[in-house]
């Protein structure tokens, strides 16, 4: 029995890491160009560096990235015990958008780079963490109510501030503003994007290893409180925990929707609400699926490229309105 009871669990994980393995090996060789694998062999150029500086730099961080939303949007699905929450409710995605936003308006992004951007990002992300959690602390004591209701009212500021800004800025920095916020995959150096997998790799082990009080959480506060689970500091790791993922994610690759929303709700849907399951499949299929999109952007219109936001909203969109229709939101 006991055995059998695991099965699903090895099924479920061996299959999703299967398929994670198989996109890092596959997806970089899908492109606008073909690859010449006798060159890339013996390193010519360009090949070489298509490969290995373009694609699998852009294959990894959609891996990556779409782990990192998908995961903390489960996350935020089970503390918030609600099936339509996604990285970015709690405003602090937002606020890394606004950063972005900010860093480009004041030109940052032509005197220090993509650098600059991805300050203001995390600075905007720092900010409104900071803003949320002393909102929602009342007493010593968060409560599921406080973060939701914070990151709510938050995240409609920033919303509001994003347009303000771009709507002032001049028609370069407008352009650049507008292409950031529909979010897309660009190569970047190795040792930034080395950094941002082990933070992200970090976070989602320890994430992963509290299944149980997220499980304990998604029942209720009072239900977890009797169970021994400290509430409190649950809901502070979480909060911290998701948006770490999700704002180191949003200031490399821009606010990019639906990974969060989309693949914790097919697998539930799939494999029940266990996160000791549906958490580390949701990494592992979030990044397939964003790093899928990202290569199929490559060849839709090519030469001309299709943003990875694009095309995961044009796939989410209607997901959320099948679900809707299924009356399968709870």
């Amino acid at each position: 029995m006991i055995g059998s009871a695991h099965r699903p669990f090895a099924v479920w994980l061996g299959g999703s890491a299967a398929l994670f393995v198989t996109a890092a090996i596959v997806l970089p060789f899908i492109g606008p160009s073909r690859i010449d694998l006798a060159g890339v062999w013996h390193g010519q150029e360009p090949d070489w560096s298509i490969l290995t500086r373009l694609r699998v730099s852009r294959t990894l961080l959609g891996l990556c990235a779409g782990g990192a939303l998908a995961l903390a949007g489960s996350l935020f699905q089970s503390m918030l015990r609600d099936a339509l929450a996604t990285p970015y409710t709690l405003g602090v995605s937002t606020g890394a958008s606004l950063g972005a936003v900010l860093a480009i308006a004041a030109g940052l992004h032509t005197t220090m780079g993509v650098t600059g951007v991805w300050a203001g990002a995390l600075a905007g992300a720092a900010l409104v963490l900071l803003l949320v959690m002393g909102a929602a602390r009342k007493d010593r004591q968060v409560s599921v109510s406080g973060l939701l209701l914070a990151g709510i009212a938050i995240n409609s500021v920033c919303g509001a501030l994003i347009l303000l800004v771009h709507g002032l800025t001049g028609v370069s920095q407008s352009f650049a503003i507008s292409r950031w916020l529909i979010g897309s995959l660009d190569a970047i150096e190795f040792p930034t994007l080395t950094a941002y997998m082990a933070l992200v790799a970090a976070v989602s082990v320890i994430t992963i290893r509290r299944a149980r009080q997220w499980n304990l959480l998604a029942v209720g506060e009072a239900w977890a409180a009797t169970r021994g689970a400290p509430v409190t500091q649950s809901l502070v790791a979480g909060y911290v925990a998701g948006s770490l993922l999700a704002a180191t994610t949003v200031a490399l690759a821009g606010p990019i929707g639906f990974v969060g929303l989309v693949v914790p709700h097919l697998l539930r849907a799939r494999v029940g609400g266990d996160d000791r399951l549906v958490m580390p499949c949701a990494f592992l299929v979030g990044g397939v699926l964003l790093a899928s999109c990202d290569a199929l952007g490559r060849v839709l219109l090519a030469p001309a490229e299709v943003p990875a936001g694009a095309i995961t909203a044009f796939i989410g969109a209607p997901h959320l309105i099948w679900v809707v229709r299924k009356g399968t939101t709870r």
